[in-house]
């Protein structure tokens, strides 16, 4: 009879990943070796996928790319002209650093840069917020540079944030990042950011910085003003997957994390998941235990659990991967199939006083991702106090990810689990390439593109389009001064009828803030 206790279960479902630390842990994931067996020509198809991918296919149809963040720790798989300008971008990246931070790359009121302002949005940001928290003063070492971020068009966040720099503006340098150079959160910060300066006094252009594609619109203006320098945002990295391109890269360095080795942990989850054993490729596991939960068809949530508060941002990250990535309403014959798995998190041991209460006793909509450092410390040596004889803090934070984990199978509740040995630079790396190419293995399953996001441009043409409605709304106001107009009045005058109830949201708001409009009852008129 065949041993079916917990502990040959987790020896049958364990796949481990030599060189970089990490273990993933499906033997409470409800996965089976039928279902593994049903799915065996499904993978295989999905690996020769990946192959194509790395080799240079079109991958995104809609803007004829090609999809090689894969090629970024890897410049010898690129195509020929491509890898000589990835390696000297990643010395570029060194090298700009390295004279940040020996001063030789200085504000021109002296002394030395103190802080960094990253104004992106979306992959632009989410990448270097992730690296930044997990990796900033690892092991005890100091900041070199304070990473600080603008990731959105709201004026008071921006406020906040420009007054918490306050006279330290003159010692910030700024990255702007935007692939286009006309993202408009982007355009936006950047906007307030130089009247910031131009109000200390300062020059924005010998301070700042472009991280966006070759003759993009910022691309022009940084050289056109002078800038202190520019790095490449190539077409064929998306934004969720260019954190390891100079995106990530450059805002890692200027902080002090070592990213030779953020790249090499990367680089050596992409060897591992290149496998084509499926049961030794750690991608491939990842995608089926998935595939598996949801029924190839998003009926179920990923809770991501990191019990480690550095990897607090990694679900946060994880949302933007897996669902711009996986959140498609057709398949690659045009089907519509409405795909996706929604993600959310926070953190172990903040969730057993959280929602662990719903995940343990209320709707099973959901699969859990534990995410476990076995190593407390980040500096070498250091063991936590004792808050009780032989046991200290870390003792109770992996008591209480087993409690939770076990509380959780006993209630018919699957998860996962990956057990990283430390938290380090490499192992960040390796985590994120890892879930890369989870994502483009499950797409290939469910027979969608990862790499395309179609509705992401839909809501920015639909966000142009209520600032045109707002525009014509202003102007016909103004015509007419002396006259008030309810929203649906109004947006029939301007031949709008089906936009009264987005125009009454756009006046409300004008109102709100005293600009343009005044409110009069139920009524506009325009604010002289």
């Amino acid at each position: 009879m065949a041993d079916t206790s917990p502990l040959a279960r987790y020896n049958q479902f364990l796949c481990k990943c030599p060189g970089v630390g990490v273990q993933l842990d499906l033997s409470k994931s409800g996965i089976t070796l039928k279902y593994l067996a049903s799915m065996e020509p499904s993978v295989q198809a999905a690996f020769e996928a990946m192959d194509g991918l790395e080799k240079g296919e079109i991958a995104n149809p809609d803007e004829q790319r090609m999809v090689g963040h894969y090629w970024l720790r890897a410049p010898a798989l690129a195509p020929e002209g491509l890898r000589d300008a990835i390696a000297g971008e990643i010395e570029h990246v060194k090298a700009f650093a390295a004279k940040v931070h020996g001063k030789e790359i200085a504000p021109p009121s002296g002394g030395r840069f103190t802080d960094v302002l990253l104004v992106g949005i979306g992959g632009s940001a989410l990448g270097p917020q992730l690296v930044a928290d997990a990796l900033g003063g690892l092991g005890g070492k100091r900041v070199l540079l304070k990473l600080r971020f603008l990731d959105n068009t709201d004026p008071d966040g921006i406020a906040r944030e420009l007054k918490d720099i306050g006279a330290k503006l003159k010692s910030t340098l700024v990255l702007v990042v935007s692939k286009s150079g006309g993202t408009p959160e982007t355009r936006n910060g950047m906007l307030e950011v130089q009247q910031a300066f131009k109000d200390a006094g300062l020059d924005f252009a010998k301070q700042a910085v472009a991280v966006t594609g070759e003759d993009s619109k910022l691309d022009k203006t940084a050289k056109a003003e002078g800038w202190l320098d520019r790095f490449p945002m190539w077409d064929w990295v998306g934004g969720r997957t260019s954190v390891t391109a100079t995106v990530g890269l450059l805002p890692a360095a200027l902080i002090g994390v070592k990213i030779d080795e953020f790249l090499q942990g990367a680089a050596k989850m992409d060897e591992l998941t290149r496998e084509k054993i499926t049961r030794k490729n750690p991608a491939a596991m990842l995608a089926l235990s998935w595939h598996n939960a949801v029924g190839g068809k998003g009926e179920k949530d990923m809770v991501v659990l990191p019990y480690k508060d550095r990897l607090l941002l990694f679900s946060r990250y994880l949302q933007q991967l897996v669902m711009e990535s996986l959140g498609k309403e057709k398949d690659l014959d045009g089907n519509v199939v409405s795909q996706g798995i929604a993600v959310y998190g926070n953190k172990g041991s903040t969730d057993q006083h959280a929602y662990v209460q719903q995940l343990r006793e209320g709707v099973n909509n959901f699969f859990a991702t534990f995410i476990v450092v076995l190593q407390d410390s980040t500096r070498s040596g250091v063991a936590g106090l004792e808050v009780e004889p032989g046991i200290t803090t870390g003792d109770y934070l992996n008591g209480f990810w087993l409690g939770t984990r076990a509380a959780l199978d006993e209630a018919g509740r699957t998860s996962l689990s990956l057990i990283c040995e430390k938290l380090d630079t490499k192992t960040l790396g390796a985590l994120i390439a890892l879930y890369e190419r989870a994502v483009g293995i499950y797409a290939r399953l469910v027979n969608i593109n990862a790499y395309h996001q179609p509705g992401v441009e839909a809501g920015k043409k639909a966000a142009a389009a209520v600032l045109a409605l707002q525009n014509a709304a202003v102007a016909h106001l103004k015509s007419k001064p002396e006259e008030a107009f309810k929203a649906d009045e109004l947006a029939a005058a301007l031949g709008n009828a089906e936009q009264a109830e987005t125009l009454l949201h756009v006046l409300d708001h004008l109102a709100a803030n005293r600009r343009f409009v005044q409110k009069k009852g139920k009524a506009f008129q325009y604010r002289a």
